[in-house]
C-alpha cells in the first residue's frame, strides 16, 4: 500500500514524500509586480513540503486581478522570481510558479494600466473586489476577439519561459476558482457563438490551447495544471451537465502527458472525481474542500490521488511536515493577515523547536 512518506516522481523531479504546498494569495508583491523582499523566505521557510506551488502569478499586465500581485512577464519579475526559486532550491525544495489569469475577476483600479477586464463575454461576475478606493464592484469585462484569445495564449506561453528562466522547476496552470481558464468552461459566464463557446467541447478549447502551447514551450514533464471542477465560484454557475466538459477535458490533458493534475475538490463531486482518476495516468494531487487532519492519508492509501496539497496549515506552520509525523500541536492561521502587510501572518509563524526554546 502507497504511504504519505513514499517518494514520488512528478516529471523529472523526486519528490521526498507525497505531500506539496498548494498556492495561496499573499499579496505581498512589489508595485511592479516583483515578489516582495520576504517572498524568498517565505518560501524556503516551507522547503520541507518538497514540491511547493507559487501564488498565483500573472502571465500578462491584463491577467492582474488583485492588489500587489506578483507577475511573471518581463525581464525584472523573472530576476525577482529567481532569488525566490535560488533559495527554495538551496533549502532542498522544488518550485512550480502558478499561472494565474484572473480574466473578469478584476478590477481597473488593480492593474498596471487600468484597462477594462479581459473574459469570454462582457459578462459581470456581480462581485465586489478589494481596490485602493475600499470594495468596488467588478465592472462588466470585454469580450476577448479571437485575436485577444491567441494574445492570451502567446502571454501564458512567454510567461512559461520567464519561469523557467527564473529557475522554477515548472509551473502550475490555473484552470479553476473562477478564473479565466474556468470562465471559459462555465456556460452562463461564456455565452460565446464562435469555436470558443456553445459546446462542451468548445468551451474547452482555450484551455487546451494553452496548455498545448506552455507544454511545448518547456515541455510537457515542467507543466502542470489545477482544476476545480463544477464549483460555483466568482458567479460561476457549473451544474452537473458540465461533467462532460471536464471528463473530455483531462482526457486531453492526459494525451498530452503533463507532469501533474492538482484537483481542488469539492463533496459534490466524489463521483466525477473518481472517473477523472481514472481517465488521468500520470501523478494526480488533491486538495479537498472538507478535510481534517487525521484524515490526510486516506486518498493516497485508496489510490484516488498520488499527493496531497495543503493550503492553510502549510500557510501557518512552516515546520508542517515534522508537526504531523510526530503528531505535535499546529499553529492556527491568522486570518486577518492572509491579505498584504508585512512579516506579520507571513515569516512569523514559529516553528515548534522556536516555541519549545521559547519556553525554556
Amino acid at each position: 500500500m502507497t504511504t504519505l512518506w513514499d517518494p514520488i516522481r512528478i516529471g523529472k523531479l523526486q519528490l521526498p514524500h507525497r505531500f506539496a504546498m498548494a498556492p495561496m494569495t499573499r499579496s505581498r508583491a512589489n508595485a511592479d509586480g516583483t515578489p516582495g523582499p520576504l517572498a524568498a523566505e517565505y518560501y524556503a521557510q516551507r522547503a520541507s513540503l518538497g514540491l511547493l506551488i507559487s501564488e498565483g502569478t500573472q502571465p500578462s499586465e491584463d491577467g492582474q486581478g488583485y492588489l500587489t500581485t506578483p507577475g511573471i512577464h518581463n525581464t525584472a519579475q523573472a530576476k525577482g522570481w529567481r532569488a525566490v526559486t535560488s533559495a527554495v532550491n538551496r533549502a532542498g525544495a522544488v518550485m512550480f510558479i502558478q499561472l494565474m489569469h484572473a480574466g473578469r475577476m478584476s478590477h481597473p483600479d488593480n492593474t498596471p494600466h487600468h484597462r477594462q477586464a479581459l473574459a469570454p463575454s462582457a459578462i459581470a461576475s456581480g462581485e465586489k473586489m478589494y481596490t485602493v478606493n475600499g470594495m468596488q464592484p467588478m465592472p462588466a469585462p470585454r469580450a476577448m476577439s479571437v485575436e485577444d484569445i491567441r494574445t492570451t495564449v502567446k502571454d501564458f506561453r512567454r510567461a512559461a519561459a520567464y519561469a523557467i528562466e527564473a529557475g522554477a522547476d515548472g509551473v502550475e496552470l490555473h484552470g479553476g476558482h473562477g478564473y479565466l481558464l474556468h470562465q471559459f468552461f462555465a456556460a452562463n459566464a461564456n455565452q460565446r457563438n464562435d469555436e470558443y463557446g456553445g459546446s462542451y467541447k468548445r468551451r474547452a478549447r482555450f484551455a487546451i490551447e494553452v496548455a498545448e502551447a506552455v507544454a511545448d514551450e518547456i515541455g510537457p514533464d515542467r507543466t502542470a495544471i489545477r482544476l476545480s471542477p463544477l464549483r460555483h465560484v466568482g458567479g460561476l454557475i457549473e451544474g452537473d451537465e458540465n461533467a462532460d466538459l471536464y471528463r473530455y477535458f483531462v482526457r486531453e490533458l492526459n494525451a498530452m502527458k503533463l507532469a501533474y493534475l492538482h484537483v481542488f475538490a469539492e463533496p459534490k463531486i466524489e463521483a466525477l472525481l473518481q472517473e477523472i482518476r481514472e481517465a488521468w495516468s500520470k501523478p494526480l494531487m488533491l486538495l479537498r474542500a472538507e478535510r481534517i487532519i487525521g484524515n490526510l492519508a486516506a486518498d493516497i492509501e485508496s489510490g484516488l490521488a498520488d499527493m496531497i496539497a495543503i493550503g492553510r496549515w502549510a500557510l501557518a506552520n512552516p515546520d508542517f511536515i515534522s508537526r504531523f509525523e510526530r503528531n505535535e500541536p499546529l499553529n492556527e492561521a491568522d486570518h486577518t493577515t492572509f491579505y498584504g502587510g508585512t512579516a506579520q501572518g507571513y515569516t512569523d509563524y514559529p516553528t515548534l523547536a522556536q516555541l519549545q526554546s521559547a519556553d525554556k
